[in-house]
């Protein structure tokens, strides 16, 4: 197959851990010829289709200079077996422009994972509000009073706000509620920006665990990331410390419920956050933790993803066979 990555500057993969290049490494061992772009080089020009200026890889085995490439010249996006966005977040404006772009290219055949609509349709935070038979207690709101009384109600409460990442901006709130009415003024901006409020829950200790799923089956082993210290997060991004373990029966069962009902989505690629038996986070935009999962355990995530891209390009290749290129 050709596969089309949309990620950020090659340059700047840090290929020890980076699960792109372990997706990219495991595509080009079964033979796949590999392409890559950045969101900014895709363009839309009207009556032409949806195309970018490419760079063609060949991986080295190197460490730094880790592939070798040709330019090529502008292609369409539909051209390819399969288009992979994983631009990391944040999902910004020019993200959200971006899922359009790559929408238009799933309309002239391009075959793109995660799904563009999907993407757009699953804010990270706010996705997992439609389980709530796996969450734990949450609220979404701007309204400060609203904020008292859930803390009021669930003492002990984790503040965060919709559009953070590796764990920036999250706070804990005890029963004394110390600091609970600057740090609302500080996530809410006076009522003009929408927080997530979260019962805490002391699993933590043990771990934020991210479960993989890919074409909507769990990945046996889950990354728990510990944290250190004093720090209740346990991001990678803060010091937090990674430890790969076996799904537990819980997690299997979260991942059943999940799996399905997301990948029917066209969601191949999901990262759920669990902290004891609740989702706190679903991941859709770049889950990562493939080398490290890999690493410890020595099960080959990226291998499955490509397997998964394979017979879901195969697929969707058969049912809608119109539109594409050569």
């Amino acid at each position: 197959m050709k596969l089309l990555f949309v990620a950020d500057p090659l340059e700047g993969f840090k290929t020890y851990k980076d699960s792109t290049f372990a997706m990219m490494r495991a595509a080009a061992a079964r033979g796949h010829a590999l392409f890559a772009c950045e969101p900014g080089d895709i363009s839309w020009r009207s009556g032409g289709k949806v195309s970018a200026p490419l760079r063609e890889l060949t991986l080295t085995g190197g460490a730094t200079a880790w592939f070798s490439e040709v330019r090529t010249n502008v292609r369409a996006l539909a051209e390819f077996d399969a288009v992979v966005m994983r631009k990391d977040p944040p999902f910004d404006s020019e993200y959200f422009y971006a899922t359009h772009l790559l929408q238009q290219a799933e309309r002239e055949g391009a075959l793109v994972f995660n799904r563009p609509s999907a993407l757009r349709d699953h804010p990270e935070k706010l996705a997992i509000m439609e389980f709530p038979d796996v969450i734990a207690p949450t609220l979404v709101t701007r309204d400060e009073a609203e904020i008292m009384r859930f803390h009021a109600e669930h003492s002990d409460v984790i503040l965060k706000p919709l559009d953070g990442m590796g764990g920036m901006g999250i706070f804990r709130v005890g029963p004394d509620g110390l600091n609970l009415g600057s740090i609302v003024e500080t996530l809410n901006r006076g009522g003009a920006q929408t927080v997530m409020v979260q019962r805490y829950l002391a699993e933590i200790k043990q771990g934020d665990k991210r479960v993989l799923l890919i074409g909507g089956a769990p990945v046996p082993f889950a990354l728990a990331r510990i944290p250190q210290g004093n720090e209740i997060r346990g991001n990678l991004a803060v010091g937090g410390k990674g430890v790969a373990r076996p799904l537990s029966k819980r997690d299997r069962e979260i991942a059943e419920r999940l799996g399905p009902v997301l990948a029917a989505r066209g969601l191949l690629l999901v990262g759920l956050d669990v902290i004891g038996d609740c989702v706190t986070e679903i991941n859709v935009t770049s889950p990562t933790g493939f080398q490290e999962i890999a690493q410890q355990t020595g099960f080959d995530v990226a291998t499955m993803f490509v397997e998964a891209l394979e017979l879901t390009a195969k697929v969707r290749h058969e049912e809608e066979p119109i539109g594409r290129g050569a």
